[in-house]
């Protein structure tokens, strides 16, 4: 009976000594991923922003908008075959107390010469009260196997399949598209990933989304009032 408060003070200490390495465990991965982001953006000419609370608040499309404490961090930015490109981690929480959960995703954006009307293509049909927000819609197309392998939401009429014309759905049909969540916000594109910022993989989804950008119609450009023909690529 005696030794009831001595164990008591044991677990408590062994609790807090527990706490305290996943504490200073997770600040040294952090760190580790902050420099590693860091001597990736130097080694390029590219800037570094530990914090870039900015992007976290640029778009209103999954996965923004949700959840709480929104972060945006070891943001690399640079040219990219003659375009801005961003890529960041960005993460956000739901709940709180013992029902707390955060989301990790790694997101690259292009920038576009111009703003096109909203589209997003996702696998899973995330995105259902972003699209009523745009006015969007879920498109469907000849194509089964496009089909089964994208849920594409955009708006009414012709835009979504003059977007998506042939040549553009077998880009999305390739490997290093599908599975990938992609969305056209105002005068970006960007692929949101799920899970932490990987250096290695900056360079396969910008290629996929300047991919995506060369593909675009002229026609659908001249509608907002930007000629691809004055532009060097």
């Amino acid at each position: 009976m005696g030794n009831g408060p001595d164990v008591f003070m044991i677990v408590v200490l062994v609790f807090l000594a527990l706490a305290g390495g996943l504490i200073w465990l997770s600040y040294q991965q952090r760190k580790k991923a902050r420099e590693a982001a860091r001597a990736f953006a130097q080694a390029r000419g590219w800037t570094f922003t530990p914090d870039a609370p900015q992007l976290s608040q640029r778009w209103r499309s999954e996965p923004f908008g949700r959840g709480h404490s929104r972060r945006s961090s070891n943001a690399v930015a640079g040219t990219f075959h003659g375009r801005h490109v961003v890529s960041f981690e960005y993460q956000y929480t739901v709940g709180s107390g013992k029902n707390r959960s955060t989301y990790f995703y790694h997101v690259v954006a292009l920038s576009l010469p111009a703003a096109l009307p909203w589209l997003q293509l996702t696998r899973d049909g995330a995105g259902a009260a972003v699209a009523k927000f745009f006015g969007g819609q879920d498109i469907r197309f000849e194509s089964k196997s496009f089909n089964d392998a994208w849920r594409v939401r955009g708006p009414e009429g012709q835009y979504p399949y003059d977007f998506i014309h042939p040549r553009m759905m077998d880009r999305l049909m390739a490997p290093d598209a599908l599975g990938k969540s992609i969305t056209v916000e105002g005068s970006d594109i960007f692929v949101w990933v799920s899970g932490r910022q990987v250096l290695e993989a900056i360079d396969v989804y910008a290629n996929l989304l300047y991919g995506i950008y060369d593909l675009i119609p002229r026609h659908l450009w001249l509608r907002v009032g930007h000629d691809p023909a004055t532009e060097r690529r």
